[in-house]
């Protein structure tokens, strides 16, 4: 049904009837706002079942080859590490590094090391989109002992021509080893183990046991950093025994062990990363957890996701899920309209078939807390887990969490459990490595509300159409200071004369440029905000708290200074509307380009700044009675303490994870991580939430006494 509301404005202007389409949005703007909450209400149930674009990919087309013998290697191989990591003395790092090598030669794969250096993170203003190259990698004479070490494994394709690759990523803390991680190695060794002697393998295979002591993406990122940015060494760098002290013990073979060249193999077709969890207490499967946001709202193909959720369901029996908002899956007010939906879809698929929207009230529910935590997370624009790392190559990579039931000492079970889960592996690679080009089938924008369930982009992008498409109009309508309903008569009377102009001014003043000065200020100003935390971060031994309260003294001195120079926007005399039409104006471009760089940014951020704009009035404004007006009050004042950033932080904390206690520490700590990260959601909130919720507040507090508004009530 909204939809359906903006096609005739689309034929109006193709048929040059732009006084019809104008005239249509002027009076349906408050329908088209309904319309899009009620369509992103709708988008679980017009959620589609996943299907597979790419015929190459067959997935479990060809019997496995992992068998129980695999199984026992795995077996072997943990229980040889268990006896590194219990034998090594201050240096578990080193040693478990070299008995994977050690492991990988004698299978007969290439192997080599990648030692880099924890990456100090801290906000670069000049260089918020750009990685850093290089930046992790140890020079040859460095002495710094804390570094991390990567181990590399490379299995040439017998049927390749090794221009293409498919990686493997097991995550291990090399530091505090953990059984479900030693669980985790055993597989991916076990699966490099078949790999190495599989003849129908065309793509190169690349394991790499990636130490993430520092983190997982950490670890992952400065070896996909050094592998698409080679660093040139003069010499070996080798690995020095004496500065682990002398308890660190070493076999002849491993003392003085040089560092073997950085080792690449093809272009990169595919990643998986896989782990074991932790073993569940309860649950009637082994489980596994499928984690795909990337940076910015990057996804990966969804035929890799596809592949994955079939052979883990159909083939494995593995039960898979997808984060969900736990606080929505108990929420009352969304089973209601889970329970209002139902009924609706019943009655419209009586009245037609095809009309499937008749969606079973807990997976309704429970599709909602999906692609609500979805949105938040694509959202957010931090990677969810080290494949992000892949997507900054634009290399599509999934990361995998098994979730056993079972205790990790019962032997019968975990045979079993790696039995399934190298199958499952294995039948990935067997399908990536069909393929004779990148994945491009299936869809890159996409949101999930199953594993098996997503919503593609010609479908979510209805409600913020919906909410975009008339903000020009009502912009240009404020602009000539008359009111959307005089507007709508003008277009009338026009049509009786053909004199009179609804876009210009009658004064034919040039009162928007002090509006577009104002808007200039306050932009300048949200720039300078953002670039604040920049200097505050020079503060030696400063905590959240203090560094918040220091960025809001800052922010307001900051503003007080700008309106002293240039004028406030009251001192200038510019008229509440002509105000409020360039905040919706800014808006409508600010949204329009975030779209595009992340659109769940947008598409969230519009829900709280399109209403808060529209709504905006004067509060000493008159003509209104007084109930009306009280509401009208009441919703202006609580769309502006929504609006605000430190709010929407205590909305968003609360959603995802429960909880309602929020300090303005917390805020410099959100904000931080998001500039941490480079995430483009840092930008949309100073460059575009924050000026427009100032506008919103300027407009509310706006003495609404202007020259031309008395003889514009006479007129």
């Amino acid at each position: 049904m909204g939809a359906l509301s903006v096609y005739p404005v689309l034929l109006c202007y193709d048929l040059g009837l732009g006084e019809l389409a104008f005239r249509f949005l002027m009076r349906e703007q408050d329908a088209l706002h309904y319309y899009s909450i009620i369509a992103l209400f709708l988008l679980p149930s017009l959620a589609k079942n996943t299907y597979l674009s790419e015929n190459a990919l067959i997935p479990g087309s060809a019997n496995p080859l992992f068998s129980t013998e695999d199984g026992i290697e795995a077996n072997r191989f943990m229980k040889g590490i268990e006896a590194v990591v219990g034998d090594s003395i201050g240096g578990s790092g080193i040693d478990m590094a070299n008995f994977i090598a050690q492991q990988i030669e004698d299978l007969g794969a290439e192997v080599c090391y990648h030692r880099f250096l924890p990456h100090s993170k801290h906000f670069q203003p000049l260089k918020f989109f750009t990685s850093t190259t290089n930046d992790m990698v140890i020079q040859p004479n460095s002495t710094d002992i804390n570094f991390g070490i990567n181990t590399i494994g490379i299995v040439r394709a017998p049927r390749g021509d090794g221009k293409e690759a498919i990686v493997l990523v097991t995550p291990y803390n090399s530091q505090r080893v953990q059984s479900n991680e030693l669980l985790s190695l055993a597989l991916g060794f076990s699966v490099f183990s078949l790999l190495s002697r599989a003849a129908w393998l065309s793509k190169d295979v690349v394991w790499l046991s990636a130490d993430s002591q520092f983190g997982e993406y950490a670890a992952v990122s400065a070896w996909l950093n050094q592998y698409h940015n080679p660093v040139f060494l003069s010499h070996t760098v080798t690995l020095d025994t004496k500065i682990y002290g002398a308890n660190h013990r070493y076999d002849g073979s491993s003392e003085k062990k040089g560092f073997k060249s950085f080792k690449r193999a093809g272009t990169m077709a595919a990643a998986l990363i896989f782990k074991v969890g932790e073993t569940r207490r309860h649950g009637d499967r082994d489980s596994v957890m499928m984690y795909a946001e990337a940076s910015n709202g990057q996804m990966p193909n969804l035929d890799l996701l596809n592949v994955i959720h079939y052979l883990a369901v159909h083939r494995q029996g593995f039960r898979v899920n997808i984060a969900a908002f736990s606080s929505l899956l108990s929420s009352a007010w969304l089973r209601v309209i889970a329970e209002i939906f139902h009924t609706l879809g019943s009655v419209l698929r009586k009245i037609n078939p095809d009309w499937k929207l008749d969606i079973m009230v807990p997976d309704y529910v429970e599709g909602t807390a999906n692609l609500a935590n979805s949105m938040y997370n694509q959202a957010l624009g931090v990677p969810t887990g080290s494949h992000g790392a892949f997507r900054d190559y634009q290399v599509d990579a999934v990361s995998l969490e098994f979730l056993p039931t079972f205790h990790v000492k019962n032997e019968n079970a975990k045979s079993l459990f790696l039995l399934r889960g190298g199958r499952l592996i294995e039948g990935v690679v067997r399908s990536v490595n069909n393929l004779l080009e990148k994945f491009h089938q299936s869809f890159f924008l996409y949101f999930l509300t199953a594993p098996s369930k997503f919503i593609s982009v010609g479908v979510y992008m209805i409600p913020f159409a919906l909410l975009l498409a008339p903000l020009p109009i009502v912009a240009a309508a404020l602009a000539d200071g008359r009111s959307m309903e005089k507007m709508v008569d003008l277009v009338d009377d026009s049509k009786a004369d053909g004199s009179a102009d609804i876009l210009q001014s009658k004064s034919g003043s040039w009162k928007w440029l002090q509006a577009a000065k104002v808007l200039l200020v306050i932009q300048l100003w949200a720039v300078l905000v953002s670039l604040i935390p920049y200097y505050i971060t020079q503060i030696p031994d400063c905590t959240p708290m203090q560094s918040a309260l220091i960025w809001i003294m800052l922010s307001i001195i900051i503003l007080i200074a700008l309106y002293v120079m240039f004028g406030s926007p009251y001192s200038a005399g510019v008229e509440w509307k002509l105000l409020k039409a360039t905040m919706i104006t800014s808006i409508s471009i600010g949204l329009g380009l975030m779209s595009i760089i992340n659109f769940a940014t947008a598409q969230l951020g519009a829900l709280i700044v399109i209403p808060m704009s529209l709504f905006s009035r004067p509060l000493k404004a008159s003509g209104m009675n007084f109930l009306p007006r009280a509401v009208l009050l009441a919703s202006n004042v609580a769309l502006a303490v929504l609006g605000f950033p430190p709010a929407m932080l205590l909305i968003m904390k609360g959603l995802s994870k429960g909880s309602w206690i929020v300090d303005i520490g917390d805020f410099w700590v959100w904000m931080e991580f998001l500039w941490e990260w480079s995430s483009a959601t840092y930008l949309y909130i100073f460059l575009v939430h924050l000026p427009c919720w100032l506008l919103c507040i300027n407009v509310l507090l706006h003495p609404c006494h202007q020259p031309g508004e008395a003889k514009m009530k006479q007129e």
